[in-house]
């Protein structure tokens, strides 16, 4: 077994997949196959899953496995109203800090950004993107949101791949460069309104429709109303 292997970095090399949007909703996740992947036992993989599964990214299926989670619309929109809390929250704390540091940072990150865009693989792409959001609250020392940041935006990830966002990532793009510069020439109150507008945009683009989701009553209504069978021709 590789020495710097175990459950959490299989676990994180998971989380990293999703965030990259290479493991899509649904996917199946063979103990088999990611034992062998990462040259361990299917124990340590279990235990990996298991982290998985209490973080809500997998779910087990009796007698077929585990799978990647499919977010329904409702908990897809919970995510995204959790990360406006959170985000908004630390860019509302970091008024009056100095920032120096923290903008060249999140600068370097959006040229990494934009030469992806220019050229690298989608995965790279996506990544970068998402991991935006946690470079943010990491530079500005919030080490305690670090994590919940980071699952929070990969289960919007999750959410985006699903329902097949059309937002941009050049806009995406451009709408992390419109934060930064707010915080740079210190309007704090402007970066926090940018970035819910952010979140908001992401939301907005992904193509959900509540009509699609009915209540479990009206679903059940619709799941046994008569079939509505074609006239007979006379």
């Amino acid at each position: 077994m590789p020495a710097d292997v175990s459950p959490t970095v299989i676990a994180e090399r998971v989380v990293e997949a999703i965030l990259a949007q290479k493991l899509a909703p649904g996917e199946r996740l063979g103990e088999q196959a990611l034992a062998e992947n990462f040259s361990v036992s299917r124990t340590m993989v279990r235990e990996a899953l298991m982290q998985l599964q209490a973080r809500g990214f997998v779910e087990v299926q009796s007698r077929r496995g585990w799978y990647v989670v499919e977010p329904s619309a409702e908990e897809a929109r919970d995510a995204f109203s959790a990360r406006r809390i959170v985000e908004a929250g630390i860019l509302e704390a970091s008024a009056g800090r100095p920032l120096s540091k923290v903008i060249r940072k999140l600068r370097d990150h959006i040229a990494d950004e934009q030469r992806a865009i220019e050229g690298a693989d989608a995965a790279t792409r996506a990544f970068l993107l998402a991991d935006f959001h946690v470079c943010l609250a990491e530079q500005m020392g919030h080490q305690l949101l670090v994590d919940v940041l980071r699952d929070l935006t990969a289960r919007t990830t999750l959410a985006a791949t699903l329902y097949q966002s059309k937002h941009e990532a050049g806009q995406s793009c451009a709408e992390h460069g419109a934060i930064v510069a707010a915080l740079e020439a210190g309007d704090t109150a402007r970066a926090r309104r940018l970035m819910l507008e952010h979140i908001g945009n992401v939301e907005r683009a992904l193509e959900v429709d509540a009509a699609t989701e009915p209540d479990a009553p009206s679903r059940l209504k619709a799941t046994l109303a008569p079939v509505a069978l074609p006239r007979a021709r006379r």
